[in-house]
C-alpha cells in the first residue's frame, strides 16, 4: 500500500505541510517527526494542505489530533495551532465523527505564499515495524482519550497493537 508524500514549506511565521496521496499508518511516524521537529524550531502556526490527500486513516488522524491537542490544549483553534486547508468532505466528516474537528481551523482555497519561502521534501526515516506499531498504538490511544465514543471503535485495535508491540520489544 502506498502512502502519502510530504512536502514542507517554511515561511517566517508558519510551516505548511502538504500531504499528497494516502495519509496512512506508514507515513505517520515521518509526519509526526516533521511536526515535532518544526515545533521544536519554534513554529506555532501550522497549515496542513490537503487538496491532494485522497484518504486519511485512523493512525494519521490520531497523530494529527494529538498534535492539535498539544498546540491547543483548551481545544479551540487559535491563531497559533493547526489549520487544515482544502480538506475533502470525507476527511472533514471523519474528523467530525471522531470528535476532533474542533481542534483545527478549516479553510478552503489557494494558499497565499510569501516570497521568502523555503521548500523541502523530508526524507523518510524508514521507520521500523516497531516504530510504526508504537505510532499506531499512540494514535489510537489519543483518539480514545479525546472522545469516549472512540473507545468502542478502537479498543480492539489498541489491544492488538499493544500486544504486537510487546512481542516486538521482546524480540529486539
Amino acid at each position: 500500500m502506498s502512502s502519502a508524500n510530504l512536502s514542507v514549506l517554511i515561511g517566517k511565521n508558519f510551516a505548511c505541510i502538504k500531504v499528497c496521496g494516502r495519509a496512512n499508518f506508514a507515513c505517520s511516524p515521518d509526519f509526526k517527526a516533521v511536526l515535532n521537529g518544526l515545533e521544536q524550531k519554534g513554529f506555532r502556526h501550522f497549515i496542513i494542505e490537503l487538496s491532494e490527500c485522497v484518504l486519511m486513516d485512523s493512525t494519521f488522524l490520531g497523530v494529527l489530533s494529538g498534535f492539535g491537542m498539544k498546540l491547543n490544549p483548551k481545544g479551540a483553534p487559535a491563531e497559533s495551532g493547526v489549520e487544515l486547508r482544502n480538506a475533502s468532505a470525507r476527511v472533514t466528516e471523519v474528523l467530525d465523527n471522531l470528535g476532533a474537528a474542533h481542534l483545527f481551523r478549516a479553510t478552503q482555497g489557494p494558499l497565499q505564499l510569501p516570497a521568502d519561502l523555503t521548500t523541502s521534501t523530508p526524507e523518510s526515516k524508514n521507520p521500523s515495524h516497531e516504530e510504526i506499531t508504537r505510532t499506531c498504538l499512540e494514535a489510537h490511544q489519543t483518539l480514545m482519550a479525546m472522545n469516549p465514543e472512540n473507545v468502542a471503535r478502537f479498543k480492539d485495535v489498541a489491544q492488538f497493537l499493544a500486544e504486537d508491540l510487546k512481542s516486538l520489544e521482546k524480540a529486539s
